[in-house]
């Protein structure tokens, strides 16, 4: 394949395609595990500790951050060499080093920065990401979680929903609120949190796939030294939103166990199945228009730019792409694919792509949340009428 490699690029990729060949041999077939098995999450941390000592961990961190200090370009050519092997990584490892740590690189003091990037790197962190509540979904400013100030710490008590891997999380980032005298925005504080702390119970989420990884966060007097808090007190929508550019920056990163449009060339070609062309030219000028905008993004970053709002375009684009795929696979599939186990694996990667692109509409910022994002902050269309704008939460109905 032709990837428009400089030379130097072309020298790194072949790098990183020896290394793997020598490092990722047991993961050339899928695992054998369903997605939210603790087993997955381990064997995360063997894998990124794995590559912390080979210098792949976080490519395009600074040195002195146990990284490589190279491009983002480099760090896009060992996920695409990467994701050739069936290897544990997701939200297990990805929450940490893609959000936690440059959360905390951003706005951390430089103890939190030293306690917690170069562990993470190596694997002896797992991260998750205490956002989500039953009334604080694409609305993230609603959140009711209390944190109170308790001397030289805080007490925390209330409801995240949707948190990705908590079960195996050592810690979590936190978004609570510390003033309900102040408007939604502005009364929010951000904290990492220990998930070993007294009080605080995790409860798995069956989904329609019938695995477990997402779960319910209960928070019952949960005591975070103040050392813990990120940023200053009521900044917490600041913080937060360094750690949603991020998430959906990397929310179109995609997968070995996703299906894309080569995998579905395949699958109808192996069915016999006709296409309506006009609608695979489509699906295909919509993917790569979307890698040419993640490359553009990148290069973007790799001039020293920071995450803008146009980067939720990747996100809106690629969970409809991805839900479009995947149905018109599992159509070319028939009832074989619809109910396939889980050897057969190529079935099973159109099934899974049609159940998670359901919810990658939603998680991260919802289609329609988005949208109004790219209106107004991009191409500058007035904002919706609020009626909660400046008025303090307390004082707002509940479930607003």
């Amino acid at each position: 394949m032709d990837f428009n490699d400089s030379a130097e690029e072309a020298a790194f990729r072949a790098e990183v395609r020896a290394w793997l060949q020598q490092n990722a041999s047991d993961y050339t077939e899928p695992l054998a595990l369903r997605q939210g098995d603790p087993r997955i999450a381990e064997m995360g941390r063997s894998w990124q500790k794995q590559k912390a000592k080979g210098g792949f961990a976080a490519i395009s961190w600074p040195v002195e951050a146990g990284g490589r200090g190279a491009s983002p370009i480099e760090e896009v050519i060992f996920a695409e060499e990467e994701g050739r092997y069936h290897v544990p990584v997701g939200p297990f490892v990805g929450i940490g080093i893609n959000l936690a740590v440059p959360t905390i690189r951003a706005h951390g003091t430089p103890e939190q920065i030293e306690k917690f990037a170069r562990p993470t790197l190596l694997g002896e962190i797992l991260w998750c990401q205490l956002f989500s509540e039953p009334g604080a979904g694409s609305d993230l400013a609603a959140v009711r979680t209390r944190a109170t100030r308790d001397g030289d710490d805080w007490l925390v008590n209330g409801q995240k929903v949707w948190t990705s891997w908590a079960h195996t999380a050592d810690w979590g980032i936190m978004l609570a609120r510390t003033d309900p005298e102040q408007a939604k925005h502005k009364g929010l504080s951000f904290f990492l949190v220990d998930m070993r702390s007294a009080g605080i119970d995790v409860r798995p989420i069956r989904s329609i796939s019938g695995e477990s990884e997402f779960n319910e966060v209960f928070l019952t007097d949960v005591r975070i030294p103040d050392s813990q808090r990120l940023g200053a007190v009521g900044d917490g929508w600041k913080v937060a939103m360094t750690t949603l550019m991020n998430e959906r920056a990397s929310a179109a990163d995609q997968s070995q166990s996703l299906p894309d449009v080569e995998s579905l060339l395949a699958a109808l070609g192996e069915q016999g199945r006709a296409a309506n062309t006009r609608q695979l030219a489509s699906l295909y000028a919509r993917e790569q228009g979307l890698k040419y905008f993640g490359l553009r993004q990148l290069t973007r970053l790799s001039q020293g730019g920071n995450p803008d709002p146009i980067s939720v375009m990747s996100k809106l684009v690629y969970a409809n792409l991805l839900q479009d795929v995947s149905a018109l696979g599992l159509d070319a599939l028939g009832l074989p694919g619809a109910f396939a186990g889980r050897e057969n694996h190529e079935a099973k990667k159109f099934q899974y792509g049609y159940q998670w692109s359901a919810a990658l509409r939603i998680a991260g910022g919802a289609d329609e949340i988005l949208r109004n994002q790219i209106a107004e902050r991009v191409l500058g269309l007035p904002g919706e009428i609020r009626s909660d704008k400046g008025v303090p939460f307390s004082q707002l109905p509940v479930g607003r």
